[in-house]
């Protein structure tokens, strides 16, 4: 399963007030906003490492395919790895900055370790939001799946014409177009009226049709030509509408 990710710059703009955020709770705390804009800096790299890896590594590989025993060793592994780097942060900014004397810096050590935390919390906040959002879109694509098996399960559309039942199979229909309240199904040689609403006639189609007009419904094993602006289907030209073009590009692929 390909997991979303969301745009890059919501992203951007979260860890931009995560930061501000930290620097000025910490800096009023510690009476130091430079020193804790240091320290933020210094473990942000470690921290965006660890919750990226987490999220679009571990979980859609392992956690997603149900393989938990190495989902848990890889995590465990993971944080063991990013605690070392963080410690190992801290001792060469104590090195570099105080020479190893912790008394010289505003913030203490027991300090400087919260806001590590703070900052790994943040992680695992934001990693369980990320995870709940990507189990429920999995679940969605499973709905999704379901519903288009049943339709191609029937293997028909039936509808009501001239007070008759009638059912034409999916693969004898070209398109689909809409009357006002009315549609007419356009096969090789012969068509059927039935008094449906376009709208919902749609819910009922399986994924080999697709949306090209407020008026048009296309099978798309029938398309022998496409273009952004209209398609070719059993001889006929049809329109596409603007709002519906993105539709068809995965077609004109």
């Amino acid at each position: 399963m390909k997991i979303r990710s969301s745009n890059p710059g919501y992203h951007i703009l979260y860890w931009i007030i995560v930061v501000m955020v930290l620097i000025l709770f910490f800096g009023r705390s510690w009476g130091n906003n430079l020193a804790a804009f240091f320290f933020v800096s210094m473990l942000l790299p470690i921290v965006l490492g660890t919750s990226y890896f987490f999220n679009y590594f571990l979980v859609p590989r392992f956690f997603m395919k149900k393989r938990f025993f190495n989902f848990g060793l890889y995590t465990f592994y993971l944080i063991v790895v990013s605690i070392y780097l963080e410690t190992l942060v801290l001792l060469i900014s104590f090195m570099y900055f105080t020479n190893f004397s912790i008394d010289a810096m505003g913030p203490n050590a027991y300090a400087i370790v919260m806001l590590g935390l703070v900052m790994y919390l943040l992680v695992f906040i934001g990693s369980f939001l990320l995870l709940a959002r990507q189990v429920k879109e999995k679940q969605l694509q499973i709905n999704d799946l379901i519903i288009e098996k049943k339709k191609m399960e029937v293997s028909c559309l039936e509808v009501m014409s001239n007070r008759k039942t009638v059912r034409t199979p999916f693969d004898e229909i070209l398109y689909i177009e809409s009357l006002k309240d009315n549609i007419k199904i356009h096969k090789n040689d012969d068509f059927i009226i039935s008094k449906e609403k376009i709208s919902n006639i749609e819910k009922r189609l399986p994924d080999i049709f697709v949306r090209i007009h407020r008026s048009f419904i296309a099978n798309k094993n029938k398309i022998s030509s496409v273009t952004s602006s209209e398609i070719e289907i059993g001889g006929i030209i049809l329109n596409v509408g603007r709002n519906y073009r993105e539709n068809i590009k995965e077609i004109r692929k």
